[in-house]
């Protein structure tokens, strides 16, 4: 898949020492990209959009659980 269109955006979760560092891509069609900042030549994982938020959505159901 050709990524190269994609507009990276670093999470603000990704910490400020360098690591566990994660940009999301959301301006391709019908697809979201993530990768490693710290590996940005390296592979990037690609998501469809209801992948994307349920991922997200489990993520924060997940975070909140006692």
């Amino acid at each position: 898949m050709d990524l190269s269109d994609a507009r990276w955006r670093k999470s603000s979760r990704s910490g400020s020492d360098g690591g566990h560092c994660v940009e999301v891509a959301t301006n391709l069609p019908g697809v979201v990209a993530v990768r490693d900042s710290k590996d940005r030549g390296g592979p990037a994982l690609v998501f469809s959009p209801h992948e994307w938020h349920a991922f997200i959505g489990d993520l924060k159901t997940s975070h909140n659980a006692p």
